[in-house]
């Protein structure tokens, strides 16, 4: 029979690779959606090839009631949570809707989940924000967190509230701590995003400068379209249990930079500015992942490196802008 996936936070970047992937497997897909004023934004899905291939279900995380409804309307066998407010800087102009959306959220749809359909499979989208102030160099499963912005304090929250629900309910609820991951869906406020696409106007000679704050810090960075297999994998397993997922590799902002301009033919120090504006409150320097034991127990490992991640990147930035010229 086929089976029914739900998926929060479909119009993101993750969320659209993710009903990619379940599609071409047979799912049929449905997808939660805030909708404000205007219609829900599904160019990440047109993006894609499909957009008409989905279904979108009106929701909100904040929205218990119409959480439970969905649920009994959808009778999903997955559930994907990946909806959040999820950029960090945000989070410190607006920690309240943060703690409400990326936190208390999860227990919503938990809750939602647990009255309605118990027997269905969850997953929690947690993040490496959650470690922060790294108490270990290399971070896995059982490396304490230490959360520096409300965005990584929220997905605490999220965290441990679904092993909680686990514990307390027997649901089958798994949690991912996905390292950073990246993609030609990346919203254009997010670093790597940023970098990409400023390169592709500075080519194009529609800027001259990329103002970056702090540039030493190290990110381990992955493809999207790697992190969501990770998702799925882990709701195929008998039991329930969290994963971090990463490359194991930690790089810098700064060389990130260098292979986007190096793409194009361009010298970085020529156009880079250090901008203090943009360093954050409270920095996280280094993330670096420990994926053993996604690859022991799921099969799972990168296979996307970050110079063909950038590349990608870059060359869909620029045939963006150039699109949009003719």
């Amino acid at each position: 029979m086929t089976r029914t996936a739900l998926i929060t936070g479909i119009t993101g970047q993750d969320g659209a690779y993710l009903a990619q992937l379940l599609l071409s497997k047979g799912y049929s897909v449905h997808g939660l959606a805030r909708r404000s004023s205007t219609a829900v934004n599904t160019a990440r899905l047109k993006w894609l090839g499909i957009e008409n291939d989905v279904r979108i279900v009106d929701g909100d995380l904040t929205d218990l009631s119409g959480l439970t409804r969905t649920m009994r309307d959808v009778r999903p066998d997955e559930v994907y949570n990946l909806a959040a407010q999820s950029f960090v800087k945000s989070s410190w102009q607006q920690p309240i809707l943060t703690g409400n959306v990326t936190g208390i959220g999860v227990t919503n749809v938990l809750e939602a989940l647990r009255l309605e359909i118990p027997e269905a499979r969850f997953y929690q989208a947690s993040s490496s924000e959650m470690y922060g102030l790294i108490q270990e160099p290399v971070q896995s499963e059982t490396t304490p967190f230490h959360p520096r912005s409300p965005y990584a304090v929220a997905k605490v929250y999220g965290h441990w509230i679904t092993v909680n629900y686990r514990e307390s309910f027997g649901l089958h609820a798994s949690s991912g701590i996905l390292f950073n991951h990246e993609s030609p869906l990346r919203g254009i406020e997010f670093v790597t995003r940023k970098v990409t696409d400023t390169v592709a106007r500075i080519k194009k000679g529609l800027a001259r400068e990329l103002r970056l704050g702090n540039i030493d810090a190290r990110r381990d960075w992955g493809h999207s379209r790697d992190y969501v297999r990770a998702m799925w994998l882990m709701l195929q397993q008998d039991q329930p249990d969290d994963y971090v997922v990463a490359t194991g590799r930690t790089t810098t902002v700064r060389d990130m930079c260098r292979i986007a301009f190096e793409h194009v033919g361009l010298n970085m120090d020529d156009h880079l500015v250090i901008d203090p504006d943009l360093f954050r409150p409270a920095e996280v320097e280094i993330l670096l992942g420990n994926p053993a034991k996604a690859k022991a127990k799921l099969g799972w490992e990168a296979t996307i490196s970050l110079e063909e991640m950038i590349r990608e990147m870059v060359d869909a930035d620029l045939a963006r802008h150039f699109a949009a010229r003719r």
